[in-house]
């Protein structure tokens, strides 16, 4: 990336409004991303306001006259192209990801079968309904992990091995939301990969003593041991970020993502999902990742936002 002067993208950026909270599962998460990302604002010296996104967001954004909107609202609604859609539509510039990438993003089938479509491996899957076949299903994927299709923070997901739990797992996700898939459980090493423009950041392993990384131990759990960047065999890191990086533009992501990567044991990659709008909490991968190359959490905030505006004035 280039060279950032601060004062003067500072002055560039005029008013940056961060929304965040919404009404999604994933709001606590969003309402403390929102608030630290708030805070480096203010410590960087830029003109910005915090608003918790509520239905009264449209006379919010009226009343602060945002010059950018920097989007921390996680989950649906804040992911999915929703409020992409609803900025594009009052005029607004925002950050991340426009309105069909988020989406594509959010829907963990349409993803993977883009990724499918341009040679990526991803764990093999099948959505369910009321009408699955649940033993069918087992007899396919063996053990597997059921998620809700749209969602985030590792919330409503679950492993299973038997057809009697793959159902009542179902209409557990079912309570968040309407589609629910089972993916192949991969055993192997976890890690995420933080991107900003094309721009590929040091790997983070996650190791747990749970059966996968799972809402605590991403955000709870202080025996979760994170590993940045961990030791890969050969050309494998380059392999990985090539894999992470094609994700990447494969679903025409732009500005921050962060993308979930599973390793085999005979050290193959399988693409997870794919994070538009990833937590940038205390426990989050994405300042943990830029330390590692001597970027603070504020150095962090200008990188995205300079990537936001040089997008915005092609």
């Amino acid at each position: 990336m280039r060279t950032i002067n601060r004062d003067e993208l500072v002055a560039k950026l005029g008013h940056v409004v961060v929304l965040n909270g919404g009404l999604s599962a994933e709001r606590e998460i969003s309402l403390i991303s929102g608030r630290a990302v708030f805070n480096g604002l203010q410590r960087l010296g830029v003109n910005s306001s915090l608003l918790d996104v509520d239905a009264d967001i449209a006379q919010e954004l009226e009343r602060a006259k945002p010059d950018l909107v920097l989007n921390m609202l996680h989950g649906q609604g804040g992911e999915d192209g929703v409020i992409q859609g609803f900025l594009e539509t009052l005029g607004l510039p925002y950050t991340g990801s426009g309105v069909l990438a988020s989406a594509l993003a959010m829907d963990k089938i349409q993803s993977k079968l883009i990724w499918r479509q341009h040679g990526l491996r991803t764990a093999d899957f099948i959505e369910l309904g009321t009408g699955t076949d649940w033993q069918s299903v087992i007899d396919k994927l063996g053990k597997l992990i059921v998620k809700p299709v749209n969602g985030g923070s590792s919330i409503g997901i679950a492993i299973v091995e038997d057809a009697d739990s793959l159902k009542k797992q179902y209409y557990i996700a079912r309570e968040l939301d309407s589609r629910v898939m089972a993916e192949q459980f991969i055993e192997g090493l976890e890690f995420s990969v933080p991107v900003i423009q094309d721009q590929v950041f040091p790997t983070v392993q996650m190791e747990t003593r749970k059966q996968f990384f799972d809402f605590e131990a991403k955000y709870v759990d202080e025996d979760t041991k994170i590993i940045c960047p961990p030791k890969f065999e050969g050309n494998k890191q380059q392999e990985l970020n090539e894999l992470v990086l094609a994700a990447f533009q494969s679903l025409g992501c732009k500005g921050l993502a962060r993308v979930d990567v599973m390793q085999d044991s005979n050290g193959d990659f399988y693409l997870l999902e794919l994070n538009t709008i990833p937590g940038m909490t205390e426990h989050s991968f994405v300042p943990m990742s830029a330390k590692e190359t001597g970027i603070s959490f504020d150095e962090l905030l200008l990188k995205i936002l300079d990537a936001e505006l040089a997008l915005n004035s092609k």
